[in-house]
């Protein structure tokens, strides 16, 4: 398991090449579950398991179905992770399909008691057939229902007490959801249980200039914007570090673009932790 303050980088597969050949500096890499159930890519998740460590993280396991976890797809996941070992394993609050019929996106749930006690149940299934615990990301969202009666992060919160499952504190999903619904974003952070969130995502949404108007989307096919960095110092502030992964998916760069933002991730963290020695210090 990488070290608690540690960066990464969501290894997709256009820079498999790359990275193999270049062999980088860089803390641990995060793939797509999905991608490597089968086929050559898998050897490839192999050769960089080998020297790297590795947290997947799916995006088709719909623990948010009324219908209940597609056992088939959590077996698949099962021989993946039994195979390759990850450090972390983590998912989505959200649901994306029901009864055999899989829909390509991440599809947001109401939050209420309801929806609370089915997401609850799947993750302890999930976990109980993996065999390992499992993270639950909080989610980009562009709309609120109005039967929803349970803030985000309290509901969060208590799927991490329930389950014991752990959280991903995903800082553009934050800032953008913020923006979309009017939160405040340090208000969220604060409400999450610091013990439970064991995993930074940081990513690229609608280019800055929209910030101050309509909505905002989270597209993760561009930098990482200078409000989410700061965001991120005040996630470390507030909840401290943990591992930080660097996300893009479409309009990727070159690798080494990637590994920049790593490197400037991983400046954040060495700095909070010189901060919190001297603290304890003093």
């Amino acid at each position: 398991m990488p070290a608690s303050a540690s960066a990464g980088i969501g290894l997709r597969l256009p820079h498999h090449t790359d990275f193999l050949a270049m062999q980088p500096s860089t803390g641990w890499v995060e793939v797509h579950s999905e991608n490597y159930f089968s086929g050559p890519a898998l050897v490839v998740l192999e050769r960089v398991r080998a020297d790297y460590p590795v947290s997947l993280h799916g995006v088709g396991l719909s623990l948010g179905s009324a219908t209940g976890v597609d056992d088939t797809h959590l077996e698949r996941l099962k021989v993946l992770a039994d195979r390759i070992a990850p450090f972390l394993v983590s998912e989505h609050l959200a649901w994306t399909g029901a009864d055999g019929t899989h829909l390509a996106d991440l599809l947001p749930l109401p939050l209420h008691e309801e929806s609370l006690e089915i997401f609850c149940r799947n993750v302890t299934h999930a976990q109980e057939v993996l065999k390992r615990q499992i993270l639950v990301e909080n989610p980009t969202t562009y709309l609120s229902f109005p039967e929803s009666t349970i803030p985000e992060p309290d509901f969060l919160a208590e799927v991490s007490r329930r389950t014991g499952c752990g959280l991903i504190c995903d800082i553009n999903n934050i800032f953008v959801s913020a923006h979309n619904h009017g939160w405040d974003a340090q208000t969220y952070l604060r409400a999450l249980p610091r013990e439970a969130v064991a995993e930074y995502h940081l990513a690229g949404h609608m280019p800055g200039e929209a910030e101050s108007a309509g909505l905002l989307l989270d597209t993760h096919d561009c930098a990482i914007s200078p409000a989410v960095w700061a965001l991120f110092d005040e996630a470390l502030r507030i909840i401290g570090p943990c591992p930080v992964m660097i996300e893009r998916d479409a309009r990727l760069p070159a690798l080494s673009v990637l590994l920049e933002e790593a490197a400037l991730a991983q400046t954040r963290l060495d700095a909070q932790a010189r901060s919190a020695d001297r603290v304890l210090v003093a």
